[in-house]
């Protein structure tokens, strides 16, 4: 998956790192809120990598601690960097919400069912919401943070501000279907 490549490669173009510490790095950008990446996809997506030769590896020893690869970009792996910047900066922008399966059914259903999943999904839009304005305060002043990370964010802000807007007109009766 070229998105998952292009976390990882461009986190190692900044500094070399573990594989935990990339996750732990994706966890605090909360990075797999809006790009599909896994602790397990991490691990692999580094194996794979560095047998595809745009990483390397050495071995460090830290104290007590177990060993762990260090890997850092080859020269190849510079220029996969750079060719998934252009090939997915290139893509047409798509925006996948797993929840309009759930909107294109709702005639479907009975008016209190209906009214039910739009609570439900008006709920999780305002939680995410509460938790990106959380994010944001707490990070915004934070001088590690690069300024491309709070503009995910922001971005991300907006859209649950649209889809709240969105939600409510609806429940205004908007798509000629009453929620």
């Amino acid at each position: 998956m070229a998105a998952i490549d292009l976390i990882v490669l461009g986190m190692l173009k900044k500094k070399p790192m573990g594989a935990y510490d990339i996750q732990k790095l994706v966890e605090y950008r909360n990075i797999s809120k809006w790009v599909k990446i896994s602790t397990p996809s991490v691990y692999k997506k580094a194996i794979q990598l560095e047998q595809k030769g745009f990483l390397k590896s050495h071995i460090v020893k830290e104290g007590k601690m177990p060993e762990k690869a260090v890997y850092s970009l080859t020269d190849a792996g510079e220029k996969e960097f750079e060719r998934l910047m252009l090939e997915i900066a290139a893509r047409p922008i798509r925006i996948f919400l797993d929840f309009n399966a759930v909107i294109v059914n709702l005639d479907s259903l009975p008016p209190k069912i209906r009214k039910t999943c739009m609570a439900s999904i008006e709920k999780n839009v305002e939680t995410m919401k509460s938790c990106l304005e959380e994010n944001i305060r707490e990070k915004e002043n934070v001088p590690e943070i690069p300024e491309t990370g709070m503009a995910v964010l922001r971005q991300q802000y907006v859209l649950a501000e649209a889809i709240m807007t969105w939600i409510a007109s609806l429940k205004d009766g908007g798509s000629g279907n009453e929620m």
